[in-house]
């Protein structure tokens, strides 16, 4: 049986009174207090429900962020940028962004952060899940407030999803190295299921196809994004297989490869030439500087903020999905 407000009284020491008006922040109460009755509604799983929140006499003004970052993953520029974009077009309007990190890339730790968002009634939700199907947002969303996706567009849940075009932007990284007259072409990339892997590995297939070149999966390496897992790749498929040159298709196995490259005196690009995704400023002092893919991150922020603010002004309208363009950075790696 799902709790209640009584429940959350008594599990918080209040009365529900007291309760009400945290929740509808109709009467001053303590820090103190709201700690308590906010600890209780997270420990309980309580939810006030859509009625109730539409006799509150103000919204929130807050909105949730949950991004999978890891301490050692490269990753954090991305979405930290993407972060200033939705943070900067949401204080425009009067907004406040609430941000948190799934730093253990768990599923359950992300319905955790979303159950903490919900005792803080926020307005709205912006999450890269970690997960391929969301269905679990039907239960603890419950429609109550709009979620846009960020970066990767999961399944089982109808909500908006604003995202880098990743097919597009291998697609021409690949196109390139044939155009230089490449055929023997590596790819490295991270682990398949969500969006943004997925569509990458799908550009690089596609090139390749468009341009009469045989699949070979052998010169395919699927690795977890992570530094140690970017030197290995690069050292094993060079080490089995003779290419020309290699697409990389994330930004952290980029800096792995890089480090086997450069440790092993490969003369880039006379032996190996080399395209990266993403592009952070290490990519410029390299040598050569890489050739890479860049995102349009802060971009990708801003247009989802817009997005959200306009479903909260209008939550009946049918969900979008928008791709923003990326580019091709040339530099002297390819």
């Amino acid at each position: 049986m799902r709790s209640g407000i009584k429940q959350v009284a008594e599990h918080a020491g209040v009365s529900i009174a007291t309760v009400s008006h945290v929740i509808n922040n109709t009467r001053y109460v303590s820090d103190e207090i709201k700690r308590k009755v906010y600890e209780a509604m997270e420990e309980l799983d309580y939810r006030p429900n859509s009625a109730a929140r539409s006799l509150r006499s103000q919204k929130s003004n807050t909105i949730g962020l949950i991004v999978p970052v890891l301490p050692s993953d490269t990753s954090n520029f991305f979405f930290m940028m993407v972060a200033q974009g939705i943070q900067f077009t949401l204080k425009q309007h009067g907004y406040h962004l609430l941000l948190s990190n799934n730093t253990t890339e768990q599923i359950e730790d992300e319905q955790e952060q979303i159950k903490l968002f919900n005792s803080k009634l926020i307005d709205g939700l912006f999450i890269a899940s970690i997960a391929e199907d969301v269905s679990y947002l039907n239960e603890i969303v419950r429609s109550n407030y709009p979620v846009v996706f960020i970066d990767r567009k999961p399944a089982g849940y109808n909500g908006d999803s604003v995202l880098a075009d990743g097919l597009g932007g291998a697609y021409e990284a690949v196109k390139t190295l044939i155009a230089k007259g490449h055929r023997r072409i590596g790819l490295l990339t991270g682990e398949l299921g969500i969006t943004t892997s997925n569509e990458r590995y799908e550009g690089y297939q596609k090139a390749l196809a468009d341009h009469g070149i045989p699949w070979d999966p052998s010169i395919v390496k699927v690795a977890e994004s992570n530094f140690e897992s970017g030197y290995e790749g690069v050292k094993a498929l060079l080490a089995e297989h003779d290419i020309t040159a290699l697409f990389i298709a994330n930004n952290v196995l980029t800096m792995g490869a890089m480090r086997y490259i450069q440790e092993r005196r490969i003369q880039i690009p006379a032996e190996l030439a080399v395209i990266g995704f993403d592009d952070y400023d290490w990519t410029q002092i390299t040598s050569p500087p890489l050739t890479v893919i860049r995102q349009p991150s802060y971009e990708i922020g801003v247009k989802a903020a817009e997005i959200m603010l306009k479903r909260i002004e209008n939550p009946s309208a049918g969900s979008k999905e928008y791709r923003l363009p990326t580019a091709l950075i040339m530099r002297d790696s390819c």
